[in-house]
């Protein structure tokens, strides 16, 4: 559905994007993570064709975003939540969402449902026929939430959706996401809630101007930290110590107090002739588990890798 080749934005001298490849399947909910001035915010707008890139190519639904009729075409089959929503603060609810409707020349009919749905979905119902000025950053969060779905959207760019929500209503946008990916709907999720992004995202690309790293959030953990066995034993032998360091698939062992911590590449083929090696060396094992890490211990450990080098 969406599909970008060595694109790039640059505001004069200055470079936004520096020549990304991305690939986003139909149906699959994708973050893309990133430092405050990462290109984020750039990247969602040369796809939603409200900017033009300055190099590279891409493709949203197999049309070119270069090609002026197809950006047209883009821009009626793609959503867009961006951070900072704007609304005619005048109008009701339920006229701007009617507003926006019309602009993409929806069927009445089908759109009094759709608008219905989302207003009783997001818990707007009650003030659909209130003025949208005075209302708190939540409200227009969800209401800025309806308008990026009324017209049901074929691709959904969605910049921190959960922003400014109690947690009632963040768990619905969370669910909602769900269900549009259900739906096959694709979701391209830009959010600092690393928790969050783990928790929905099919995949995860890491971008500082340039695409850190592209793949499934464990998988990007595992890239940043590898795999660690932890064995808590009564007590640590240099002669078991010795035996685990030299099997074939162990990388690394480190000794923390009765804890051995084994570098391997696979714990669940591995584990048993670790654990088999262990007691046949006379050791008396506590305890076996896997060292977790967090998407936010590998963003971290990722970003500031860049940073430093």
């Amino acid at each position: 559905m969406i599909e970008a080749r060595r694109l790039s934005r640059r505001f004069g001298d200055f470079s936004a994007v520096d020549s990304i490849d991305l690939e986003v399947g139909e149906g699959e909910v994708f973050g893309l993570l990133g430092p405050n001035g990462a290109g984020k915010t750039t990247t969602v707008r040369m796809l939603a064709c409200l900017i033009r890139p300055t190099g590279g190519a891409a493709y949203v639904c197999g049309r070119s975003v270069y090609d002026p009729a197809a950006a047209r075409e883009i821009r009626g089959m793609v959503g867009i939540l961006t951070e900072t929503s704007g609304f005619y603060d005048e109008l009701s609810v339920y006229k701007n969402l009617r507003f926006y409707a019309d602009l993409y020349k929806m069927d009445h009919q089908k759109a009094q449902q759709n608008i219905d749905y989302y207003l009783r979905l997001f818990d707007l119902w009650d003030v659909r026929n209130s003025r949208v000025a005075g209302f708190s950053k939540g409200m227009r969060q969800k209401l800025a939430l309806t308008r990026c779905l009324v017209h049901e959207p074929r691709v959904v760019f969605m910049d921190e959706p959960t922003s400014g929500l109690d947690p009632e209503s963040a768990r619905i946008v969370r669910d909602s996401i769900r269900s549009l990916k259900a739906e096959g709907r694709t979701i391209f999720l830009c959010t600092h809630n690393l928790d969050e992004a783990e928790r929905l995202c099919d995949r995860i690309a890491i971008l500082d101007k340039r695409i850190l790293s592209v793949d499934t959030p464990q998988r990007i953990k595992y890239s940043a930290y590898g795999r660690k066995v932890i064995v808590r034993l009564d007590c640590i032998s240099d002669r078991i110590a010795s035996i685990v360091h030299g099997m074939d698939h162990v990388r690394r062992v480190e000794s923390r107090g009765n804890d051995l911590l084994i570098d391997v590449d696979d714990p669940d083929t591995d584990n048993p002739e670790i654990i088999s090696a262990i007691v046949g060396a006379g050791g008396r094992i506590q305890y076996v588990g896997e060292q977790r890490h967090t998407l936010e211990d590998a963003y971290i450990k990722l970003v500031g890798d860049r940073v430093e080098h």
